[in-house]
């Protein structure tokens, strides 16, 4: 070869190049000429933003929207506040919401706000199979050049300079694993845009790589060992990557989530009702039966979804019936105390003497009759009441037991006029008829109802007629399993067809697994009544996630020996060096009972050797630095770290065959303390009192 020759080749490639590069070059301008302004927005929105990289969060740019030939995502802002899809805009005219519509001046931009709302929905579906709720997945639109903060439905605006500090400001919602992991898997799903064409030849594909660049399962991992770690109120409203689809599924109409205890069906009822309000232009309403619940729950959410506070309204069924007949000028004089002695006066007079006695001597069996059957249902008559099949009441009762119940109904409900008062279930009957004569205006967006199980079939009645047949208007969530209070009905009763819309969730992510079979072993031998119809027994297949926690018995020789030992066990928690979160793990720890009595004791008890007390119908879902302390039914709803039950087995006692009544009573007390015991999260201690001699 002569010398030289090699170099001369070089150098001819290298000429080749550089004119190569100088068309590609040309070229790049003139497409780039075409989207200079827009191009610029961009470039000082993302340069503005590229100052949150330095906390956490990461940035995105000019990503391809999936399923379109060319149109883009301007950016995709993922960190500690939840995931952004961002539009950038420059508008001559600045923007404006006039009558809650988008405008630039006097020209309306409507179709912006759909389009970026369209390509937001794509990101949750895609976000949704790393398990991250619909509620973190936001639409941002970025004005460069203009300065506002303000919202048109469920899209933000803000300025330029305002979108740092906004987006600073946002509670943090997503742990720095997680945030990896779904911006790699964004990055992924909304590829970059193409350098443009340029006329280049394709360039062969990259090579798979060996590894994935993330675990799901490690990312689900962490997610759960930093909750396990945090408050427990923050626990409560973890949504675990398999609930996630389920937040932002659309019904044609009634729809019902169930499954066993602690598979999280109130946390996926809480970030629905979060996704349902930045749906909607109406307000979301959350219903449950516990008055003291939608306190926590409203707490909750505002932690959880802050932007949607003011769009879902939490309250119990009662304080919402009494609410909406207040607002229609109808006050009904509800006195719990003069109800009572109204049936009982009824009872001695009606009842006592009567054939009832044969079949449950006790008068409450016979108060629960009409609160729940008779009143429940809404009867009218006895013709109604003799044909009327009664779910969840074992005893069947002959004619003659009907007509002496209706008989004490009735005098039940003179008493009741003749002291001009009225009880639950007649606000409940006159929130229904006054909704059937004049629907509510404005009409809720949607109708949540959480433990639908212990609400009577007057109550799913009004809420129906609250919330309609229409496309996720109702939702109702809810086990018979953890059913509190006697009776049951059927949805198809209230004129509820769900016809297979809904969804049963089997793994429980709340429970140690002990503490999960130990509650599961109490009833497992008990039928019940789901709603849609009989379980014949109370094996359920559901499995448990979570192996750390432990089930501690305490056996105690008297009552005195048995409450030292309470406190003994209480007292190691406040002993115990402050968690990662910085409480201490009294603030996660609750006594439950089965009376008010034995609240009032334990109360006491509790005080008396210095430990602090919160009664739970004064909690209100803020972590505290005392031990809860309520009844097995005020429990429902919550969860704790620690749950200590006293002599929890005091009220289980072997029922007869021959004797129906008994039989539901000892069902009814299993599933209540199956409700407790289910409350618990890492340890359930289990208190009892040996039987005298």
């Amino acid at each position: 070869m002569a010398a030289g020759g090699s170099a001369g080749r070089r150098a001819r490639r290298i000429r080749e190049e550089a004119v190569r590069l100088q068309r590609l070059s040309r070229e790049a301008h003139r497409q780039a000429g075409r989207w200079q302004a827009a191009g610029e927005a961009e470039r000082q929105v993302a340069a503005t933003l590229m100052a949150l990289t330095a906390t956490g969060w990461r940035l995105l740019v000019d990503r391809r929207w999936p399923g379109t030939p060319s149109a883009n995502v301007d950016m995709i802002l993922i960190g500690p506040g939840g995931v952004f899809v961002i539009d950038v805009k420059r508008w001559r005219e600045p923007p404006a919401v006039v009558g809650g519509r988008l405008r630039a001046g006097a020209e309306p931009r409507d179709d912006e706000v759909r389009k970026l709302l369209e390509l937001t929905r794509i990101a949750e579906d895609h976000a949704a199979t790393l398990g991250m709720s619909p509620i973190a997945v936001r639409p941002l639109m970025i004005f460069a050049g203009h300065r506002l903060d303000e919202r048109v439905g469920h899209v933000r605006l803000l300025g330029q300079k305002d979108a740092v500090p906004a987006l600073i400001a946002e509670p943090d919602q997503v742990k720095p694993a997680m945030v990896r992991a779904m911006s790699e898997h964004l990055a992924d799903c909304f590829p970059e845009h193409d350098a443009a064409s340029l006329d280049e030849p394709e360039a062969p594909p990259a090579a798979e790589p060996a590894e994935a660049l993330f675990d799901a399962e490690d990312v689900e991992r962490v997610a759960m060992e930093s909750m396990l770690q945090a408050p427990i109120e923050r626990w409560m409203t973890f949504l675990h990557p398999d609930q996630a689809s389920l937040v932002g599924r659309d019904w044609s109409g009634p729809a019902r989530i169930s499954g066993p205890a602690g598979t999280g069906k109130t946390v996926v009822g809480l970030h629905r009702a979060a996704h349902l309000a930045g749906r909607s232009r109406g307000r979301v309403l959350y219903v449950t039966f516990a008055n003291n619940l939608p306190r926590v729950q409203c707490r909750l959410f505002g932690t959880m979804a802050a932007h949607f506070a003011d769009r879902v309204e939490f309250s119990s069924l009662h304080t919402w019936a009494r609410n909406f007949l207040e607002s229609r000028g109808l006050r009904l004089h509800l006195d719990a105390g003069r109800a009572d002695d109204a049936f009982s006066r009824a009872w001695m007079t009606e009842g006592r003497d009567s054939v009832l006695p044969e079949i449950e001597p006790t008068p409450g069996y016979w108060r629960e009759e009409i609160d729940y059957v008779i009143k429940g249902r809404g009867l009218t008559s006895l013709e109604e009441y003799r044909a009327v099949s009664r779910p969840g009441r074992r005893t069947a009762l002959r004619t003659e037991h009907r007509e002496a119940a209706w008989l004490l109904y009735e005098e039940y409900e003179l008493r009741l006029a003749e002291r001009g008062v009225c009880d639950f279930n007649d606000v409940l009957l006159a929130a229904v008829g006054e909704l059937e004569a004049r629907p509510a205006e404005p009409p809720y967006a949607a109708v949540i109802v959480d433990e639908v199980q212990d609400l009577t079939l007057t109550g799913v009645r009004l809420l129906h007629a609250l919330a309609g047949d229409g496309p996720n208007g109702l939702l109702l969530i809810g086990d018979g399993q953890q059913a509190v209070y006697p009776g049951g009905f059927r949805l198809a009763d209230a004129g509820v067809s769900l016809k297979g819309r809904g969804a049963v969730l089997r793994t429980n992510y709340r429970n140690a697994a002990a503490i999960l079979e130990t509650a599961l072993a109490l009833v497992s031998d008990d039928p019940f009544d789901d709603l849609e119809g009989p379980s014949p027994d109370g094996r359920r297949a559901v499995h448990a996630t979570y192996h750390e926690g432990r089930v501690l018995r305490a056996d105690a020789a008297d009552l005195a020996d048995h409450d030292r030992r309470l406190i003994a066990a209480i007292g190691e928690l406040t002993a115990a060096p402050p968690g990662g979160d910085g409480t201490s793990a009294l603030a996660g720890a609750a006594v439950l009972c089965r009376s008010r009595r034995d609240i009032d004791h334990y109360h006491r008890c509790l005080s008396r050797a210095g430990i602090p007390v919160l009664r739970l119908e004064r909690y209100d879902g803020r972590p505290v630095e005392a031990v809860k302390l309520g009844t097995y039914r005020r429990a429902k709803g919550l969860e704790f770290k620690q749950v200590f039950l006293p002599r929890h087995d005091a009220d289980l006692t072997a029922a007869s065959p021959a004797d129906p009544a008994a039989r539901e009573r000892s069902e009814l007390a299993r599933r209540q303390l199956f409700v407790a015991m289910t409350r618990a999260r890492d340890l359930l201690w289990l208190g009892s009192v040996a039987a005298p001699r």
